[in-house]
């Protein structure tokens, strides 16, 4: 064992930093007590036994209170004329596709999903049949329809915004309107136009559609056009300020501060949740789904072949409709539908 000589005063710490041996009571040893106090005050340790309690009965009238107290701010007066003009290009978008339709095909896969406008259907091999059970097959192509170009998304229609949130028994007491129009509804849409509450009668649409000069179509092209991009840009500034949820595992679209307690997701409805959703926020996707579809160029084929499907571009199915009827289409979607790339080598 190390011991000091008889005539100094100092303290010997082999095993710890060097740095600290110094002769006690030195004006060193002052600097470092001082340093290490400083270093260790700024962190606070705590016991794991002394974790803090919540009460969430006490809690809960404040959180009820402060509900009570966002609902007083809504809807916001500043948005209303974004709603009002969000439902009047609905109502344009629905009737100028139901009138386009009538003047260019539109076909729908009888076994998946898939949606084509054109004179024929294509003959890329993408279909997964009904039940996903095949893989790679040609579509057999049907007559589409205006609900195969604008997807309907309908969420639970709520009395007021922060309400009680729905059971899964009482799922049935409340009704089923569009999304779009529950978001403007809460973004403060009269309530007594119920002209919004359904979506526009195509037959409508039909009324002397073949009777329309190729200028006419053109025109009513470019003006749907026109209501799809203000629609969606509506739903985004909505977005902004309202909530709502979508399911992760399904297309369930909730409006409102917290989705809904009814048990419809079909992904895990045999599972231990039985179908219970899992609420994340939506984006204006899933409130107006843009519905890709294969698109057509002019350097490519009468008809799409699977050996050119690398080459061929897309586009929301709005936009080939209104783009065939004569509109320009928006240059944000050039990317998408390939305008100036080249065309499929001959087979």
């Amino acid at each position: 064992m190390e011991t000091a000589p008889p005539n100094m005063n100092f303290w010997i710490a082999p095993a710890l930093n060097p740095l600290l041996l110094c002769p006690v009571g030195s004006p060193i040893s002052d600097i470092y007590n001082l340093i290490f106090r400083e270093v260790i005050g700024r962190y606070r340790f705590y016991s794991a036994k002394s974790k803090p309690v919540v009460d969430l009965k006490k809690l809960r009238p404040v959180i009820l209170k402060r509900i009570e107290e966002r609902a007083k701010e809504y809807p916001i007066k500043r948005l209303s004329p974004v709603a009002h003009e969000v439902l009047r290009a609905r109502t344009i978008l629905y009737h100028g596709v139901s009138m386009l339709i009538q003047c260019i095909p539109v076909w729908t896969c009888q076994y998946c999903p898939e949606v084509y406008i054109g004179e024929n259907g294509h003959l890329i091999r993408t279909c997964g049949g009904s039940r996903h059970q095949a893989k790679n097959q040609i579509h057999k192509w049907v007559k589409g329809s205006m609900e195969h170009i604008l997807v309907p998304v309908e969420t639970f229609h709520l009395q007021k915004m922060f309400q009680n949130v729905i059971d899964h028994n009482k799922r049935f007491d409340y009704d089923r309107i569009s999304a779009v129009v529950e978001l403007c509804l809460q973004a403060g849409a009269d309530p007594g136009n119920r002209s919004i509450y359904s979506t526009p009668d195509v037959e409508k649409g039909m009324v002397g559609s073949n009777s329309l000069s190729d200028d006419d179509i053109r025109l009513l092209a470019r003006g749907t056009l026109n209501a799809w991009e203000t629609l969606r840009s509506g739903v985004g500034k909505l977005l902004l300020v309202y909530p709502a949820k979508v399911c992760k595992h399904c297309s369930e679209v909730h409006v409102g501060p917290s989705g809904h307690k009814a048990r419809l997701c079909g992904v895990f409805k045999y599972e231990s949740w039985r179908g219970t959703h899992f609420w994340k926020k939506a984006e204006v996707d899933d409130l107006v789904p843009p519905k890709i579809v294969w698109h057509r160029r002019p350097q490519d084929p009468p008809v799409l072949v699977d050996e050119g499907r690398g080459y061929y571009g897309h586009a929301p199915a709005v936009v080939d409709l209104c783009s065939k009827a004569g509109a320009i289409a928006p240059s944000k979607y050039s990317y998408m539908m390939k305008v100036d790339g080249l065309s499929a080598p001959p087979v």
